[in-house]
């Protein structure tokens, strides 16, 4: 068990707190005992006092008594008020009667409730005053109350001087103790420590324990010695006991042909990863890959260039995936095990089995002929095909299996439904690189009205594939799959084009209209997307006023001030920005105190159900009054209905579109519904 060392561990640090406590606890005591013996010696020194004042006036006092002359008696007791001490003094008759008095009151300071119990409040004394004559008459009395104030606050300072100066030589004792104690033995036991910590416990010889400066002969030297000699025969048993283990783990563990792990090991491997994989709830795959007719290769190359041939094919395939990620092994025969982890997708796992079939498809020189060969591959998932090693295993070896029977050099995953999926969608990357080329893509606009004008004051270009044979593709499959391949970038300056072209043309026609442009999150990562667009309207001669990019909040999300740059550049050039899908993003508050923005577009998720879902028309109602507070037009997208339409204009927003006006039409059949939505307006004036 590994104990954590930790500072009040430490034998210097226990040691100086008891030094510290012992050397404190004796100065405490000491520091005490001085001041009870000096505040024993301020009391007596109050009496001694007391009695050489008494004995100074003792004979006026008793003239003054008796000749019973009060004049003298005030004098006499005045005269005693010329001490700080004293607070009441009286000459007074046998009979009490006072002859001559005099009092103050005493000093009221806050540190009389500490010095009263020691030296009392005052002290009172008091004498008979006698003649020097053989009657021993008393004539009178001397009384005298000493305050005890200026004695005790004069004792109460060397009190503290002794106490503070006793404590203070305590400290500075335990601390010379202390370092003297460090530099001896806790500063060498430390650098001892911080050695052994050092030490690797798999090759303990390789860093041995440091002797600490000047402690070569005494008792740590022997110790630091005895524990390196200790080290090194430890170190020597380890290598030859790890040379055996490695001979016969290599022998059971590991393929003697590949150097590959075997089935057994790659069972371990595997559990392990699955585990991983739960924990962090995550994907891998694993794929089962076989060289297609090994058998005729073997015989027609002779068994010696057949095992080369698999030393190649394991050889390539670390070369390709030797990392972390992957985990390779050979199941025996012509079988190769491939598990991938920290998957994304099954798209993923496509990728690397079309990377892997590529890798042994390459041609091979064997023993001066030259070989080609082919593999197939069963790719099964976890956890959805299979959430146990064996299992997932079994899952891929069928599927390799049934591969084989329909060809060669393909993969197929287990699950029919998702490797059709995983197809269809590997085709429609394909289909899109040739979509620009054979001319597949056109534009349709939907018209933006204003709903305080009633006029159409612009259009949104929204893009459409018609693929040969699919027919149309809805833009909510396409269009992720161009932004993952990055083909978006070619796509988006394609429609750019096109938009700008069409409001070049309806402002030759009289009908020149704000076009919306939707701009994706990897176009604005394009370092030349600022170029690219302006250079885009000088070609087509078109205002930088009349074209409005629609951005959604997640574009600029990864690298907000890369993204607010351009967007800034953009505005600057004369360009609108509208925030499309508002409020179903994040942080949209944040975001917008910082970009450009002109527009906001309320997605059309929150008109659909607006005045029937009260959370929905909660929510167009926030935003329509966060643009109005920010100085911002609101564009509802998707209005349906007439009701829709006239709660919209009566809570203030500006523009609207959606199938209540038009659907997304073709620019011929725009402007026919341009001409017929203004015609229709006149008419209704009139």
């Amino acid at each position: 068990m590994k104990n954590s060392f930790k500072v009040e561990h430490r034998l210097g640090y226990r040691i100086f707190g008891r030094t510290l406590a012992i050397a404190l606890i004796s100065g405490i005591f000491i520091s005490t005992v001085q001041v009870i013996l000096d505040a024993r010696r301020v009391s007596m020194d109050l009496d001694s006092q007391a009695d050489q004042t008494i004995s100074m006036v003792r004979d006026a006092a008793t003239q003054a008594v008796f000749s019973i002359d009060s004049e003298l008696a005030q004098q006499v007791v005045d005269g005693l008020f010329a001490m700080e001490a004293v607070h009441l003094a009286a000459i007074v008759h046998p009979d009490g009667e006072a002859l001559g008095t005099r009092n103050r009151p005493l000093h009221q300071i806050s540190f009389r409730q500490m010095t009263d119990p020691i030296f009392d409040s005052d002290r009172s004394y008091r004498i008979p005053l006698v003649r020097d004559d053989t009657t021993n008459a008393v004539y009178g009395y001397l009384e005298v109350h000493y305050d005890t104030v200026p004695a005790a606050r004069t004792w109460l300072n060397r009190a503290t001087v002794t106490f503070a100066s006793g404590v203070a030589t305590a400290l500075i004792l335990g601390l010379v103790l202390y370092f003297v104690f460090h530099l001896l033995l806790t500063r060498p036991l430390l650098r001892i420590v911080d050695s052994v910590k050092a030490v690797d416990p798999e090759h303990p010889d390789d860093r041995l324990v440091t002797i600490p400066p000047g402690h070569d002969r005494d008792e740590l030297g022997l110790w630091v010695n005895a524990t390196n000699n200790l080290l090194v025969a430890i170190a020597d048993t380890q290598k030859r006991h790890r040379d055996a283990e490695d001979r016969v783990s290599r022998l059971s563990r590991y393929d003697q042909l590949t150097g590959l792990p075997s089935r057994d090991t790659l069972m371990e491997l595997l559990a392990l990863d699955i585990q991983e994989a739960e924990a962090r709830k995550g994907m891998l795959s694993l794929m089962v890959c076989g060289i297609d007719d090994f058998k005729s290769v073997n015989e027609q190359c002779g068994f010696r260039s057949g095992d080369l041939i698999l030393q190649t094919v394991a050889d390539r395939l670390t070369g390709q995936l030797g990392n972390s990620h992957f985990t390779i092994a050979r199941l025996g025969s012509d079988q190769f095990v491939i598990v991938e982890k920290d998957l994304r997708d099954g798209f993923q796992a496509a990728d690397t089995a079309e990377r892997v079939l590529a890798c042994i498809g390459g041609p091979m020189m064997v023993e001066n002929q030259h070989v080609a060969i082919t593999a197939t591959i069963g790719v099964a998932l976890f956890p959805s095909d299979a959430d146990k090693a064996d299992r997932l295993l079994q899952s891929a070896e069928q599927t390799m299996t049934l591969a084989k029977q329909s060809g060669a050099d393909h993969f197929q995953f287990y699950v029919a439904s998702i490797d059709q999926e995983i197809r269809d969608r590997r085709q429609l990357e394909k289909d899109l690189v040739q979509a620009l080329t054979n001319k597949e893509f056109h534009l349709v606009y939907q018209p933006q009205i204003s709903l305080e004008s009633r006029r159409v004051i612009g259009a949104e270009a929204l893009i459409r594939w018609t693929h040969p044979t699919r027919g149309l593709i809805p833009p909510d499959d396409f269009i992720p799959v161009a932004e993952t391949n990055g083909i978006i970038v070619e796509i988006g300056q394609w429609v750019l084009e096109q938009a700008c072209a069409q409001a070049a043309r309806w402002a030759d026609q009289g009908t020149p209209l704000r076009i919306a442009v939707n701009l994706s999150a990897v176009q604005l990562r394009q370092a030349s997307i600022v170029g690219d667009i302006l250079d885009t309207l000088r070609r087509h001669d078109i205002p930088a006023g009349r074209l409005e990019l629609e951005v959604t909040e997640t574009s600029f999300m990864t690298n907000l001030s890369d993204a607010v740059a351009k967007l800034h550049r953009l505005n600057k050039a004369g360009i609108s920005i509208a925030v499309d899908d508002f409020g179903t993003g994040y942080s949209s508050l944040t975001y917008l105190k910082q970009m450009p923005v002109q527009h906001l577009k309320i997605d059309k998720q929150f008109i659909r159900d607006l005045l029937v879902n009260e959370d929905d028309t909660r929510i167009a109602n926030t935003i329509i009054d966060l643009g109005k507070s920010l100085n911002l037009s609101v564009i509802a997208e998707g209005v349906e209905t007439a009701e829709q339409e006239y709660y919209l204009s009566q809570r203030g927003c500006k523009l609207a579109q959606g199938y209540f006006f038009s659907k997304p039409l073709l620019p011929r059949d725009f402007e026919r519904f341009v001409k017929g939505f203004h015609d229709q307006l006149v008419e209704n004036k009139v």
